[in-house]
């Protein structure tokens, strides 16, 4: 089982000196990624449907700093070596496909080939339209844009067409340090998981919640993989520990792998603040290394 830490990007961590010392304290400890939420903005009126939580509100204040992801990640792939860094989720149907695909490739090659790009469709329509975007096609047009970014990230005379993204003959430049950049997609519902199967890398399914609905989740994203005519073990799956790191269950671990969980992160803000290099340590030594052999 890998470990990752993730919600880095968010509350005093947005400290550029707090940020370095967190993910050197992760990379240290035996983390394997560390992961970025996103939001453009918060809306101070919005429905509250957030879907993983029991009322529905943002799991933060809403004037908590908040880090842009994507220079957040090179700022901290700056002070580490090895960590990979990863986005959990970007909400793909709020940016430009273009500028993104040159984003992630420049971020990807100054890390020498850490990136991992979470995306999702994103769930508050109020963000949506202070951004100026279409929240009812969000699904279509985060589906076309992963081939879109995959094609922009070889280097070469680029061309795609779908009904939201249209280029010809164009280069992105520089191209990933590994050549392309793995995309995980994020969900919370069948739905997701089918679109991870079909064409991700990697589906996080986020908080793990009920393992039997879990379970569920990870069956569909490997069936729709081989309907797709791919190999399902090719596709990662992540999720998040929801409770207090001091109580997490090597049981529970155990039973995430049965499942087929590749990779469990854990939320920065779970640990104390005023402890946290030395809590992201207790937690490397007492829960990472049982599972490093």
């Amino acid at each position: 089982m890998k470990f990752g830490l993730t919600h880095g990007n968010l509350g005093r961590t947005t400290d550029p000196d707090k940020a370095v010392e967190m993910a050197r304290a992760a990379e240290d400890a035996g983390f394997e990624s560390l992961w970025t939420v996103d939001h453009a903005i918060i809306p101070t009126r919005y429905e509250k449907v957030y879907p993983e939580t029991t009322d529905g509100h943002f799991p933060f204040p809403l004037d908590h700093p908040l880090a842009d992801p994507l220079p957040w990640l090179t700022w901290v792939g700056a002070a580490t070596s090895h960590v990979k860094l990863g986005t959990a989720i970007l909400v793909l149907p709020q940016r430009n496909v273009l500028v993104t695909a040159k984003e992630a490739a420049t971020v990807d090659r100054l890390t020498g080939g850490r990136l991992i790009l979470g995306v999702g469709a994103g769930w508050c329509r109020e963000e949506f339209d202070a951004l100026g975007a279409d929240f009812d096609t969000r699904g279509r047009r985060l589906r076309e844009a992963i081939p879109a970014l995959r094609a922009l990230w070889t280097g070469e005379p680029a061309s795609h067409e779908s009904g939201s993204v249209s280029f010809d003959g164009v280069i992105c430049q520089p191209r990933p340090a590994g050549k392309t950049i793995p995309i995980h997609l994020g969900g919370f519902t069948a739905t997701a998981a089918a679109r991870a199967g079909r064409i991700g890398d990697g589906f996080f399914p986020a908080g793990y919640g009920d393992l039997d609905y879990l379970a569920a989740l990870i069956a569909r994203t490997r069936e729709a993989a081989a309907e797709a005519g791919r190999d399902p073990a090719d596709v990662e799956i992540t999720t998040r520990w929801t409770r207090d790191p001091s109580d997490v269950d090597p049981d529970v671990v155990r039973r995430l792998a049965e499942l087929g969980v590749d990779r469990v992160t854990v939320p920065v803000m779970l640990f104390d603040p005023d402890d946290l290099a030395d809590g992201i340590a207790r937690f490397g030594e007492t829960h990472i290394a049982p599972f490093r052999g």
